[in-house]
């Protein structure tokens, strides 16, 4: 997704943040090339003895809240699998899917994953991933070596809420550490806000 077509995209989802009250007036959407999040500040871990995995929701308002090189990154990540993404989307009948970079990390040798099994629960409803598209040639063989690391897009049937808590699983490991994030975006906002009215851009994107 180029950086024209996300500010067209930002401008249709409206507000970045949560609005309370009644207004006939819509806070308008952050500019970008003012955050300072990184991935990790955004990822969600969980494991066991065998498996560590690392889940990031991929929602164009995080934007306005990265940091260049994580945008930079995520950006190319995205753009260079957009075929990809459209085509699953498009067979599964879905206009707007939900995008989530997840990660498997071995913690022991040979050992196995099904990247089916990882699921999302978003207000009381279960969503399995519509598509998985890896990013690695070694991910279709579901095995990991010690210490070997891949990684997929994965892709949902609706936009992975940041705004709201949900809770990703995998077998019997869940987390459901979104709920503590909500804060540093809501902090993260208001620096970006607060920048972009009194810095000069960062062009650099």
């Amino acid at each position: 997704m180029s950086l024209r077509h996300l500010a067209v995209l930002l401008a249709m989802l409206g507000p970045a943040g949560r609005v309370s009250g009644q207004s006939d007036q819509r806070p308008r959407p952050l500019p970008t090339g003012y955050g300072s999040l990184t991935q990790t500040d955004l990822s969600l871990r969980m494991g066991n003895d065998d498996l560590d995995i690392r889940f990031m929701p991929l929602n164009p308002r995080i934007a306005p809240l990265l940091a260049r090189d994580a945008f930079q990154s995520l950006n190319s990540l995205v753009e260079k699998h957009r075929g990809a993404i459209d085509s699953v989307a498009a067979r599964a009948g879905v206009s707007q899917p939900g995008l989530a970079l997840v990660s498997f990390f071995g913690r022991r040798a040979e050992v196995r994953f099904d990247p089916q099994t990882l699921t999302l629960l978003v207000r009381n409803r279960v969503f399995r991933p519509l598509g998985v598209i890896p990013l690695n040639p070694r991910f279709t063989s579901q095995q990991l070596n010690v210490r070997e690391q891949v990684s997929a897009l994965y892709l949902f049937e609706e936009e992975i809420p940041i705004d709201d808590t949900f809770v990703v699983s995998y077998g019997a490991m869940t987390s459901d550490d979104w709920r503590g994030k909500l804060s540093l975006l809501d902090r993260e906002r208001a620096r970006v806000s607060a920048r972009s009215r009194s810095e000069p851009r960062d062009t650099g994107r």
